[in-house]
């Protein structure tokens, strides 16, 4: 004889208490959405840029030796020269070029400034001789420089009349560029996503006053989402670009959540009155929406162990989002449906169980799982396999479209330039004699990829002097002073960590450190690959945790594991064949830069694992309900499939949407961030949780939800389950 559990009460007690004070509820929900967006407003404004940096680690802490001792630093500006008699060596070019450079200097934003018309070097000149470069380091804190000191220069010095032309570029303002354009593809991406959910949501609830309030608890989530952030942005550095992941994943989420909760409401008004139905709504939907919140804020939340900035916004974003959404699907939700739920009741009573197609689905997977099941995986291995040949680089101009003004700057300091002035390594030397300091030098500039080598005790190319010292420029007090060795354009593009590795090798009778931006960026790709295995050890036991709560099975997150593995290798593999190989850059438009720098999949691996495990909490707690509902093993996993797999799809489309409207953007990495993400919740929302998981469950048979003796009399102690 089978029982039906009774509904946990302290959720059915909240879901009783939503239905009795559903008006003072909505009216606190929308005076904490105007609070939220008061300070929300703000937000972007609030939010930095930041570097591709590793505080602590030898090229930062070099740095601010160099900048400390010699008032020096890493080229990160630049001025671009361009004779108008195509000679830059000519007396009217020479004068303009001087009279730029001493303007430079008194502006007293820049710091060890490099003109082509001082010493003459030939790497600041190009190879027909029509241009030539001014470099200099621009100082402080990064938004600062970039949010204040960028534009006043650049506003100043950009010329195309005269004897010469003026065009700024650099680092910097290649990433100011590129945080600009992730603000307007922000705002865009707003106006696009919120009516085109509507529309959506009015097509798949057929009610619009479902579509309406849905989309009203999305807003709800992102206002809150922003002002939390906001005020978080108070206390810590918060990125630029977290904006965009708020945006996508507050709407997206919350619409999720939504779905779910509404289904289910209509689903117990079918056979209760309203109130009982919001409270066996929010005792049931509402406790599975937590916990997928939770496991995505979990899945999040390890970025936060990561020591770069960059990283641990997404990782405060990842926590506040999740929560904001469940906050209005669980609570505000329900309210909202305790006044107009009789306007978002289905008109007709839904097909039995066994008539949907997908308990047809998984009654066919289930007849032959070996079968179906070796199918989807050899699809699954077929869309990863570009994978294998992925190749990790640098992030360059060409995540930029083609048309920005600091790519364009770049492209042809690339094309017309032997080497990389700007991605000059800098060497602190301690203790140094004459002779040693000359051959040291000489043997930094034998090192694959470097060009040129500048010190106090003389220019080098490899091996060879090829000119005399400059201990002015290098304040050389007879032990302690700095080199400059300048890479090629070449070896920045091939492998600069390679090239960092063997200048840092060069062995030395005194005490050298490096610095210099492909030393930062060498750094924070050791650093990232450092705490790349806690980081996914902590997000897979965080998340086997969470599931073993609620299902009270180890098979069970053990499987969800392998099936989150299988969804990342598809969408790593698509990322690989589109944006490294440059496969649909036309379509798309982008450059393909035959690599990736390496923190942005790792941001995308939390995201789309907590967004898997999302869609496996909403697939198990209907099957595991059913299951202990019926006792039936088979039928339990059609039944369940049923219930939540419409859903699933319905909320993979809804997210799809969100994340695809990015692949619109100007910004590759938002790019990969969109298309990647959407081919990752729609694969998995069919392919693996429409065919693998039915199968898998089915060749597991009793074991599925078996846990040792000493963890079942655990779970039945601590166990969250669903009522």
């Amino acid at each position: 004889m089978t029982t039906i559990a009774p509904s946990p009460p302290r959720t059915r007690g909240l879901g009783q208490f939503l239905f009795r004070r559903r008006r003072a509820v909505l009216v606190s929900a929308l005076l904490l959405t105007l609070v939220a967006g008061f300070f929300g407003a703000g937000a972007l404004n609030a939010f930095v840029l930041s570097r591709f940096e590793a505080p602590g680690s030898e090229s930062i802490v070099t740095k601010a030796e160099l900048a400390d001792e010699f008032a020096v630093g890493p080229a990160n500006f630049l001025l671009l020269v361009t004779a108008a008699d195509g000679d830059v060596d000519s007396a009217a070019s020479a004068a303009e070029g001087e009279a730029i450079a001493k303007a430079l200097e008194d502006t007293g934003l820049a710091i060890a400034i490099r003109s082509y018309w001082d010493d003459a070097s030939p790497t600041l000149r190009s190879d027909d001789g029509s241009q030539a470069l001014i470099t200099a380091n621009l100082p402080g804190d990064v938004t600062h420089v970039r949010e204040n000191v960028l534009p006043e220069l650049k506003a100043e010095f950009t010329r195309t009349e005269g004897a010469v032309a003026v065009a700024v570029g650099g680092s910097d303002e290649l990433f100011r560029e590129a945080a600009q354009l992730a603000r307007e593809d922000f705002l865009l991406a707003e106006a696009i996503v919120i009516p085109g959910l509507l529309v959506l949501l009015i097509a798949i609830y057929r009610r619009a006053a479902a579509a309406f309030l849905t989309v009203g608890v999305g807003l709800f989530a992102l206002v809150l989402s922003l002002g939390v952030m906001r005020i978080v942005a108070a206390f810590t550095e918060v990125s630029t670009f977290a904006a965009n992941l708020i945006l996508v994943m507050a709407i997206g989420l919350a619409v999720d959540y939504c779905l779910f909760i509404v289904n289910r409401y209509r689903e117990e008004a079918a056979l209760h009155g309203r109130a009982e139905a919001v409270a066996r709504t929010v005792a049931t939907a509402g406790r599975t929406v937590v916990f997928s919140a939770v496991t995505v804020a979990a899945s999040l939340s390890v970025l936060l162990f990561m020591p770069f900035p960059f990283l641990r916004s997404f990782g405060y974003a990842g926590i506040v989002v999740p929560l904001a959404a469940v906050l209005g699907a669980a609570v505000v939700l329900p309210a909202a449906l305790a006044v107009w739920g009789h306007r978002v009741e289905r008109r007709k009573a839904p097909k039995p169980l066994e008539e949907g197609r997908w308990h047809r689905l998984a009654t066919r997977v289930m007849g032959r799982p070996v079968l179906y099941g070796t199918l989807a995986l050899a699809l699954v291995a077929v869309l990863a396999s570009p994978l294998l040949g992925v190749r990790f680089g640098v992030p360059d101009e060409r995540a930029l479209p083609e048309d920005a003004a600091s790519r364009v700057v770049t492209d042809q300091v690339t094309a017309n330039f032997a080497a990389e002035e700007t991605d000059t390594i800098l060497i602190l030397v301690e203790g140094a004699d004459a002779e040693s300091l000359s051959a040291y030098a000489a043997a930094v500039s034998e090192v694959d990829g470097i060009i040129q080598v500048d010190s106090a005790a003389g220019s080098f190319i490899a091996g060879e002097e090829a000119g005399p010292g400059d201990p002015e420029r290098f304040q050389w007090n007879g032990q302690d002073t700095w080199l400059a060795a300048v890479p090629t354009g070449d070896a920045m593009r091939d492998d600069p960590y390679a090239m960092v590795g063997e200048v840092r090798a060069v062995a030395a009778p005194f005490e050298v450190s490096v610095s210099g931006y492909p030393a930062d960026l060498a750094d924070f790709r050791d650093a990232l690959l450092d705490r790349l295995p806690l980081l996914l050890a902590l997000i897979v036991l965080v998340t086997f945790v969470i599931l073993f709560l609620m299902t009270g099975s180890v098979i069970a997150p053990i499987k969800a594991t392998i099936l989150n593995a299988l969804s990342l290798s598809v969408m790593f593999g698509a990322l690989v064949w589109v944006f490294q190989e440059g496969n649909l850059a036309g379509l798309i438009g982008f450059t393909p830069q035959g690599s990736f720098e390496p923190s942005i999949p790792i941001l995308m691996f939390c995201i789309a694992y907590g967004l898997s495990m999302d869609y496996e909490v909403f697939m198990l707690s209907r099957i595991k309900e059913e299951y202990d509902r019926t006792g039936d093993r088979v039928g339990s996993i059609a039944a369940g499939l049923q219930r939540s797999a419409p859903l699933v799809t319905a909320a993979a489309l809804v997210l799809a949407f969100t994340f695809a409207v990015y692949a619109t953007g100007d910004v590759v990495f938002l790019q990969m961030l969109g298309l990647g993400m959407a081919l990752a919740v729609v694969v998995d929302a069919t392919v693996i949780r429409g065919v693998l998981l039915p199968a898998i469950m089915r060749l597991t048979g009793r074991v599925n939800w078996w846990a040792p003796a000493p963890l079942r009399r655990l779970h039945a102690r601590i166990g969250l389950r669903e009522g």
